[in-house]
């Protein structure tokens, strides 16, 4: 625990014990609980946001690789790009 030792630990739990007392200590623990875990959640939710577009987006380019282009709509294509404007 980054090179915390027994001692430091005791002093800190002292010090934390004498500014905010015992019966407000384990309120704010149990806060910083809620806290962690509702971040937790919101970056899970936001990998699976993003794994899902990049699924979709994966599926849209292998609907357009596997749709075969007609020679018309190619024609079509060259003709209107050729136009001038």
């Amino acid at each position: 625990m980054a090179g915390l030792g027994m001692q430091e630990l005791i002093i800190i739990l002292v010090i934390l014990l004498l500014l905010f007392g015992s019966t407000r200590l384990p309120q704010l623990a149990k806060g910083m609980g809620k806290s962690i875990r509702e971040f937790k959640k919101g970056v899970n939710e936001g990998e699976d946001e993003r794994e899902l577009e990049s699924a979709r987006q994966r599926e849209q380019l292998r609907a357009a690789e596997s749709t075969p282009i007609r020679e018309d709509e190619l024609a079509a294509e060259k003709f209107s790009l050729n136009k001038p404007r």
